[in-house]
């Protein structure tokens, strides 16, 4: 899968870890809904972090197509709720 931190750059991500990074994105919609302004920032950050240390960046000139689209570290609750579907940032699992 490939994955786009927003004003990073791509990242290539194996399926199997969609699971754990879903858990991140459950927990970032709780602490959304409920306003959590710290807990959300140190879960947007724990969660770009996971996606960084497991997936591969790809070279700066590719341009593939981005499976997944995440926000970037410095995005407001706003942002990110204009990001949100149904499933939250991340598909369910696989």
């Amino acid at each position: 899968m490939i994955v786009r931190i927003m004003g990073e750059g791509q990242l290539e991500l194996a399926d199997s870890h969609l699971s754990g990074l879903n858990r991140l994105d459950d927990e970032l919609l709780t602490e959304m809904e409920g306003g959590d302004e710290e807990g959300f920032r140190r879960t947007l950050a724990a969660l770009l972090d996971a996606v960084r240390s497991l997936g591969t960046p790809l070279p700066d000139d590719s341009l593939e197509p981005s499976e997944l689209i995440l926000p970037a570290p410095d995005a407001t609750l706003d942002d990110v709720r204009r990001m949100l579907t149904d499933d939250g940032l991340i598909p369910g699992t696989v």
